[in-house]
C-alpha cells in the first residue's frame, strides 16, 4: 500500500464517523480540504489513544509513540501516512507532542467543570497553534473553546464514561457543556465549520435526540461558522 494510499484509509475512517464533513467542507477552500481532512484524523487518533478502550495501557502506548512522531515531524522525519498532508508545515509539533501528557490526564474523572478545563488546557493551546500555521488563520482559536470541543466529542463517543459532574448524567453534562460554549467565531475556518458541528451534535443528544446532523442543518451550520 501507498502512503498515499494509506493516508486516504486514515481519513476514510474519520469521514465514518462524521459523514456531515463532505457536506461542510465545501467552505473550506479546494487547497486546504485534504490537510483538514487529516488534521481532524490526526486529533480523532490522538483523542482515541488517550480516551478508548477500557485498558488505558494500549493507548499510552499508542500515545508515547505519537509524541515522538510529532516530535520528528519538527525535524523534517514522518513514518505516519498522515504526516503526508501536515508534517511539511511548519507547525508547532514538537509542542503538540509536548502536550500529549494532558491529554492523557483528560481521561481520568476530574470533580468539576474547572478541573476539566484545567486539565485540557495546554493540549488545546497546542491545537489551537498548530491548526493556525496550518490553515494561516490570523488568531488561534480560544484554548477554552477548544477545550470544550474535546469534551463535548468525548461525552459523544463514550457517554457512559464522560459524566464527571457529580450526579449529572450525559445529558445534564452536554447541557452544562453548552451553557459555556458560544457558537465558535475565532480560529481558523476548517476548525470553526468542525467546532460548529460538533457543538450542533451536542446541542441534538441534550435534547434527546440522535446526535448525527441531517445535511442540511450541516450545511447551515457550516456556512455560519465559515463567513465569521
Amino acid at each position: 500500500m501507498s502512503d498515499r494510499e494509506a493516508l486516504q484509509g486514515f481519513t476514510d475512517k474519520w469521514l465514518a464517523k462524521w459523514p456531515e464533513w463532505p457536506v461542510a467542507e465545501v467552505f473550506v477552500p479546494a487547497a486546504r480540504r485534504e490537510r483538514a481532512r487529516a488534521w481532524f484524523s490526526l486529533r480523532d487518533e490522538l483523542s482515541e489513544a488517550a480516551w478508548g478502550g477500557d485498558d488505558p495501557r494500549p493507548g499510552d502506548a499508542k500515545l508515547g509513540w505519537w509524541a515522538e512522531e510529532l516530535d520528528g515531524w519538527s525535524r523534517g522525519g514522518r513514518r505516519h501516512p498522515l504526516g503526508l498532508a501536515l508534517q511539511a508545515v511548519p507547525a508547532p509539533w514538537a509542542e503538540l507532542a509536548a502536550c500529549l501528557p494532558a491529554l492523557r490526564a483528560g481521561r481520568d474523572r476530574p470533580a468539576d467543570m474547572q478541573t476539566a478545563l484545567f486539565t485540557l488546557e495546554p493540549y488545546a493551546e497546542a491545537l489551537a497553534g498548530a491548526a493556525q500555521c496550518l490553515f494561516d488563520a490570523p488568531t488561534p482559536a480560544p484554548s477554552r473553546s477548544v477545550v470544550l470541543s474535546l469534551l463535548a466529542e468525548r461525552l459523544l463517543r463514550y457517554p457512559d464514561h464522560a459524566t464527571p459532574l457529580g450526579d449529572l448524567d450525559a445529558r445534564g453534562w452536554a447541557r452544562k457543556l453548552l451553557q459555556q460554549w458560544p457558537p465558535p467565531s475565532q480560529g481558523s475556518c476548517p476548525g470553526r465549520i468542525h467546532a460548529a458541528l460538533v457543538r450542533g451534535r451536542l446541542q441534538r443528544f441534550a435534547a434527546g435526540r440522535p446526535p448525527m446532523l441531517p445535511h442540511l442543518s450541516a450545511l447551515a451550520r457550516a456556512w455560519q461558522a465559515a463567513r465569521k
